[in-house]
């Protein structure tokens, strides 16, 4: 049965709710701190240690909706995650909080399960627009649960974000247990088997090129929001956190382009729309680099480095998804794993060129970063554009 309009939008209001679990601890790491009595050096540990949760669950969880039925297993891991929120809302030490987060990590890959089972269930005409609808929810809740965790905390204090994630967390349990349709698997064998037949994926050419352009974009926006605060801090800007927190309302507005990516993706070679975004981040890059001090110039900046994600990586999610269409969790564990890896490393990368050359060498190594998803676009062009052709008949 085709996927209605109303469940695509349940999927991405779910998929939005779920992924803000991972970026709540960011804003309360001064307000832990004080409640155990540690150096905030010490409670800043949170958020490494709910991302390695996260890449572990990517790794070890997200491959089993190969193997098993895919609404039965988002509801079981959908419910670890209200157990592990309850246990970092009531947690009597730092170190039961350190694996409460572990554990939250871990279990919120949810919306990375939620992905596959709408591409599943989706029409392949459709299939960009509907993940670009999900996506959405997604970005939405990445940009804006660090904002939502900062009010609540200051209002009535950290483990109230925790409660209250648990509780909407469990709302959404029964949500999708009442909504979201059941698939099956394909696969047929076991857990030690599915995990090994991962590495047999990986010379596909088309996942090879959507793995690698797709962490060196999400390398610049993990750079970026790294920098930025840095950057915007200091002169000429000297603006406190509550003003930098607003330019993340343009990163939000880039997240609602991802429908429009989607169905640019769906009318044509999703390679397209995927060079298109390659050009508008280096374009954003260079407008960061030539109109530094000036806001609309860095407002024009962040979305096109959004809308330019936005179009690789909706494309590129697409054409992955469509590759096998039984092993879709484990191309999506691939595919996020090496994004997600992308996204760390291009944090740290940023910083480094911030303390090695301040905000130019931040720029040029953007541009840098999408001078290499030029070459690589280039080095796979004529090769998958003779397996697009063949597809399609051309």
């Amino acid at each position: 049965m085709p996927l209605k309009k109303a469940d695509i939008a349940i999927m991405a209001f779910c998929t939005g709710l779920i992924v803000a679990n991972l970026y709540y601890c960011q804003p309360l790491i001064v307000l832990i701190a004080k409640d155990f009595h540690i150096d905030t050096n010490v409670a800043a540990r949170l958020n490494y240690i709910t991302q390695a949760g996260y890449a572990a669950g990517l790794l070890f969880i997200v491959p089993i909706g190969d193997l098993v039925e895919r609404k039965k297993q988002i509801l079981i891991i959908n419910s670890a995650v209200v157990v592990s929120l309850i246990t970092a809302a009531i947690a009597p030490s730092f170190f039961v909080l350190e694996v409460a987060s572990f554990c939250i990590g871990f279990t919120t890959v949810v919306p990375q399960l939620i992905l596959p089972l709408a591409a599943h269930l989706g029409e392949p005409e459709r299939r960009g627009k509907i993940i670009g609808s999900i996506m959405s929810g997604l970005l939405l809740g990445i940009l804006l649960s660090r904002t939502v965790s900062g009010l609540i905390g200051a209002a009535w204090g950290w483990r109230a974000v925790y409660e209250l994630a648990a509780v909407v967390c469990t709302l959404l349990l029964a949500l999708m247990a009442i909504r979201f349709p059941k698939s099956q698997p394909d696969f047929k064998g076991t857990y030690g088997q599915l995990i090994r037949s991962l590495a047999s994926l990986l010379p596909q050419p088309v996942l090879q090129e959507a793995c690698m352009i797709n962490a060196l974009g999400f390398a610049t926006f993990g750079a970026f929001w790294a920098t930025m605060v840095l950057y915007l801090s200091g002169a000429p800007f000297h603006y406190n956190s509550g003003q930098i927190r607003l330019f993340g309302l343009a990163g939000a507005a880039g997240a609602l382009a991802a429908p429009i990516a989607g169905r640019s993706g769906d009318k044509g070679n999703p390679r397209s729309a995927i060079l298109i975004g390659i050009v508008m981040i280096l374009t954003g890059f260079v407008l960061f680099y030539f109109f530094s001090t000036s806001i609309a110039g860095l407002i024009a900046g962040i979305l096109l480095l959004d809308f330019g994600l936005q179009a690789i990586h909706i494309s590129n999610q697409t054409r992955v998804y469509a590759l096998i269409p039984e092993a879709r969790n484990r191309l999506n564990t691939i595919y996020m794993t090496i994004t997600f890896t992308g996204t760390a490393l291009g944090s740290a990368f940023g910083i480094w060129l911030w303390h090695f050359g301040g905000w130019p060498a931040f720029c040029i190594g953007g541009m840098s970063l999408m001078v290499v998803a030029l070459a690589i676009y280039g080095l796979y062009h004529r090769r998958l554009t003779a397996i697009y052709r063949a597809k399609v008949g051309l």
